[in-house]
């Protein structure tokens, strides 16, 4: 096949990844190489695997496989080796010279002390791209501080700047995390085609704190140049109750929004108002813009009238929608979004496709996650790593490396 006609599951097709990860962020990075088709090799250990593989719940029809592990960790295959044993070490340093890249989400110090951490990956192979994700980084005083994306969103100003004057509370949504594995994603391919030009490894050091806080787009350009924080809800992001349901809609961010509400609502007046004819002026009284809006779509008979109206007049909103609505989406249907395939355990696995098109095609999985832990042991062995069965079957009495029966 000619390399200009390749698909976007072929893409990565010859590359090679070492995946010592765990829970979200490690294999939210790894997942997405999986997806544009490089080979990646989950390395678990025996016995215990990824927590992730049995909370926080259980895969219908299968029972002892969570939907969790099943959607981060599709398309990798599983290799059990208990780094803990020098013979398991070794394992794991034979894939490293077969390897392009590995990635560990180990809290800073541990890969050291268990023996594979960068300097000692590269001595072997001095090519190798190694990523390092990590709740603060790998330097620094909080640097070996226990991390999870609740605990950095606390860290990182972001459960404040959401909670203003009221009390701060938990988030749904694990930022820090996905955003970390999605950032060492672009920073591997990023010194992979560096690698590319000069021959040069590298070492990726991700942090889950510097993450988050890049992420937020008002106050980290603020407050560094001496000017306050915006904190509580943001101004020009309405939420109207309309029977029953929720609406989101937006005046602020395009200096057009504001003059098509007017016209929408039928209140030039407005526009002119000097309490809202200044986007300054607008962010100063919007409790009184949310009132006078919300009072407007609370006319219509439902929130679909309100929705097209809302349309109509080329404003940005959408209904506050389920999680069962979302999956039902004609949109994300279009989209390939949610992909359904073959679960190994029987029955049928749905998880969720790469988050962009390539070539006009969606993104999808190749395969479904590793249904046991190690269950490509003693392939990745015999194939990749040319051990005879007398080798393999010594790593496997040794408990260095398991592999299901």
């Amino acid at each position: 096949m000619n390399v200009s006609d390749q698909g976007a599951s072929e893409i990565l097709s010859d590359l090679m990844v070492l995946d010592l990860t765990r829970v979200l962020a490690g294999p939210q990075c790894t997942r997405l190489l999986a997806d544009l088709g490089a080979r990646v090799l989950k390395i678990e250990r025996p016995g215990e695997g990824d927590e992730m593989r049995r909370s926080p719940a259980p895969l219908p029809g299968v029972g002892d496989q969570s939907t969790y592990f099943s959607r981060r960790n599709a398309g990798k295959q599983s290799v059990a080796v208990d780094l803990s044993k020098p013979a398991g070490l070794a394992v794991l340093l034979d894939l490293a010279r077969h390897a392009d890249v590995m990635v560990e989400n180990f809290m800073p110090g541990v890969a050291t002390k268990l023996g594979c951490d960068y300097a000692a990956v590269a001595a072997i192979k001095p090519d190798i791209v190694y990523c390092s994700i990590s709740g603060y980084g790998q330097t620094g005083p909080m640097a070996k501080r226990g991390a999870f994306a609740h605990v950095v969103a606390a860290a990182s100003g972001i459960m404040h700047l959401d909670a203003g004057d009221t009390a701060p509370r938990t988030t749904h949504l694990q930022a820090a995390d996905v955003l970390a594995g999605t950032n060492g994603f672009g920073a591997i391919l990023a010194a992979l085609w560096r690698r590319e030009r000069t021959g040069q490894g590298a070492h990726v050091d991700v942090s889950m704190l510097e993450s988050l806080i890049a992420s937020e787009d008002i106050s980290y350009g603020t407050v560094p140049n001496g000017v306050g924080a915006v904190t509580g809800p943001r101004p020009g992001m309405g939420l109207s109750p309309v029977a029953g349901r929720w609406v989101a809609w937006q005046s602020g961010g395009a200096p057009s929004l504001w003059p098509r509400l007017c016209a929408a609502m039928q209140r030039l007046d407005l526009e002119h108002d000097p309490r809202f004819s200044t986007a300054p002026s607008r962010r100063d009284n919007w409790p009184e813009i949310e009132l006078v809006v919300g009072s407007w779509l609370a006319t219509f008979a439902d929130a679909d009238a309100a929705l097209q109206a809302l349309q109509l007049a080329r404003v940005p909103s959408a209904l506050v929608a389920t999680a069962e609505e979302v999956v039902h989406s004609e949109q994300l249907a279009f989209r390939g979004a949610f992909h359904p395939m073959a679960h190994p355990g029987g029955g049928e696995v749905t998880v969720t496709a790469s988050p962009y098109w390539i070539d006009g095609q969606p993104v999808l999985p190749k395969g479904p996650a590793p249904y046991r832990i190690g269950e490509h042991t003693r392939e990745v062995l015999h194939e990749l790593l040319g051990y005879d069965a007398g080798q393999v079957q010594q790593l496997l009495d040794n408990e260095a490396v398991s592999s299901p029966r």
